[in-house]
């Protein structure tokens, strides 16, 4: 492959997750490399999977920095969490006797929790990132709209939820989610001619967590590979297409 089409590939997948520029760290090498030696710009395996890893993991780590922020979830209209079914189903019928805020507090807290264990999955995708190999680096870019978060997360999906699991429960307890949980269904359990509720906050705070950080990857995945509008660069619209 020419030194040019190389550069392209590495910095359009520096694009695909985000980044605005890729003249940093090894990628800068990488990119100083092409313009040096025989002129042949012959780049190694190890150098390009090198500079791909490093991409991907500045990459992932703004997702990362997006949902762990104050009111990523919360403030979000597409990743909220919202109640459990079985409190979605009688809230309304609470709220007609004074508990309503309790509902409110609560989705509240549980969309902070999610916000202070997300950092966990920083350290996840670099190790995930790290066993990319070259025949991947091509796959991923070569790939559907969605090759890179595929991939992703079939190496870590699982192993992300049982990491966040304990994070998740600190958490709950932390902002006062649990408390608040317990408090609001004793005091609707007490009520006249109504049936018991129950739900289980920390696996449905994780689930909904877990889904929405590898949604958000897919998401601007797929925005540089076919929006024209996300392609901002040069370089965006040589990889990709005008």
């Amino acid at each position: 492959m020419k030194s040019k089409g190389l550069t392209a590939l590495l910095c359009g997948t520096i694009a695909l997750f985000g980044l605005t520029s890729c003249e940093s760290g090894a990628l800068q090498d990488i990119l100083a490399s092409t313009s040096a030696g025989d002129g042949s710009g012959a780049l190694s395996n190890d150098t390009i999977a090198k500079g791909l890893k490093e991409a991907l993991t500045v990459g992932t780590g703004r997702v990362v920095d997006n949902l762990g922020a104050n009111d990523g979830f919360f403030g979000s209209s597409e990743y909220r969490i919202p109640l459990p079914d079985s409190l979605q189903k009688v809230k309304s019928a609470a709220s007609a006797v004074g508990l309503g805020s309790y509902f409110d507090e609560l989705e509240l807290k549980m969309n902070r929790a999610a916000e202070a264990a997300t950092p966990k999955a920083r350290s996840l995708f670099v190790s995930a990132i790290s066993q990319l190999t070259f025949q991947d680096v091509m796959g991923i870019y070569r790939g559907e709209d969605n090759a890179a978060t595929t991939y992703l997360r079939g190496k870590m999906a699982a192993p992300l939820k049982e990491e966040m699991r304990p994070l998740i429960n600190k958490s709950l307890a932390e902002v006062g989610a649990v408390n608040v949980f317990n408090d609001l269904v004793g005091r609707y359990n007490r009520l006249p001619l109504v049936d018991d509720i129950d739900a289980n906050l920390d696996e449905h705070v994780l689930g909904y967590a877990n889904t929405a950080i590898f949604s958000q990857l897919e998401d601007q995945e797929a925005a540089i590979r076919k929006d024209p509008v996300a392609r901002s660069t040069a370089l965006l619209r040589q990889v990709f297409g005008k």
